[in-house]
C-alpha cells in the first residue's frame, strides 16, 4: 500500500497538520511512511482541467438537480471557488496515479490524525474504497452517521444512508480513505461522465456500489482552520 498526504506547499496550516499527522502515525506504530503529495493550487486549476479534458460541474450557490445522475447537488460554503476545485483535482491526480498501478493507496488530507494502527488489507475485502475516519464532527448528521456504523456488526460495511436518497451519501469528511486501483478507475470514469465534483460528493454510495467504511475508526480530523471553507 502506498500512502500519501495532500499538503499545500508553503502553507503553515497545511505543513503543521502534516507534521502532526506523521507524528500520530508513528505513535500508533504504523509500518508505512506517509509521503507528502503537493496539493494543486488555485492558479493551476484551469490548466489542469484542460489538460485532463474534464470540467467542473458543481454549483456554487443553491441546490441543483443533476439530471444525468439523478442526485441533488448542494453548494458548499467556499471562500475561494478555485480552492475547492484545486482540492478536487488533488484527489483526482492521486486517483489517476493509483489507477495506473496495482497497489491500493491510502489518501489523507493534511488535517487527518491517526488514532489507531492500520491493521487490515483492503485487498482482503469486497470494497474498492474504504473510509477510515471517525465521522463525529466531520459531516452533516455526523451523530446519525456514527451511530449507523456502530449499529452495523460488519467490520467493513457500506456507507450508511443518513439522508434523502437523492443527496450524495459519501465518506465522512473524506479526509482519510484507502482505495484500490479498481476504485480509482471507477472514479475517473464517473468524472468523465458527470464532471468533476467535490471529492466527497462524487465519491458517494449512489454512484459507487463498493464504497464502504470501517467499523473501527483509524483517524480523526485535527482542529485546524479550513483552507477551502468560509
Amino acid at each position: 500500500m502506498k500512502s500519501y498526504a495532500i499538503v499545500l506547499k508553503d502553507n503553515q496550516i497545511s505543513q503543521t497538520g502534516f507534521k502532526n499527522l506523521k507524528e500520530s502515525s508513528s505513535k500508533v506504530n504504523n509500518s508505512f511512511e506517509i509521503n507528502e503529495f503537493q496539493a494543486v493550487v488555485p492558479d493551476e486549476t484551469s490548466k489542469l482541467l484542460k489538460e485532463y479534458g474534464i470540467q467542473w460541474n458543481y454549483p456554487w450557490e443553491g441546490v441543483v438537480l443533476d439530471f444525468a445522475s439523478g442526485l441533488r447537488k448542494s453548494a458548499y460554503k467556499t471562500r475561494d471557488p478555485k480552492a475547492r476545485v484545486a482540492c478536487g483535482l488533488s484527489h483526482y491526480k492521486l486517483w489517476k496515479e493509483c489507477a495506473s498501478g496495482s497497489e491500493p493507496f491510502l489518501i489523507l488530507e493534511h488535517d487527518s490524525m491517526f488514532t489507531a494502527k492500520i491493521d487490515f488489507d483492503i485487498m482482503n475485502t469486497k470494497f474498492n474504497i474504504l473510509g477510515i475516519n471517525n465521522p463525529l464532527g466531520c459531516t452533516r448528521k455526523s451523530n446519525d452517521y456514527y451511530q449507523a456504523i456502530l449499529n452495523n456488526s460488519d467490520k467493513y460495511q457500506l456507507v450508511p444512508y443518513i439522508d434523502d436518497r437523492q443527496i450524495p451519501q459519501g465518506l465522512a469528511g473524506n479526509s482519510s480513505y484507502i482505495i484500490k486501483p479498481e476504485g480509482a478507475k471507477a472514479l475517473i470514469e464517473l468524472v468523465k461522465e458527470y464532471g468533476l465534483w467535490p471529492n466527497d460528493a462524487i465519491m458517494c454510495r449512489q454512484l459507487l456500489p463498493r464504497l464502504g467504511v470501517t467499523k473501527k475508526f483509524y483517524t480523526h480530523i485535527q482542529n485546524l482552520k479550513s483552507t477551502t471553507t468560509l
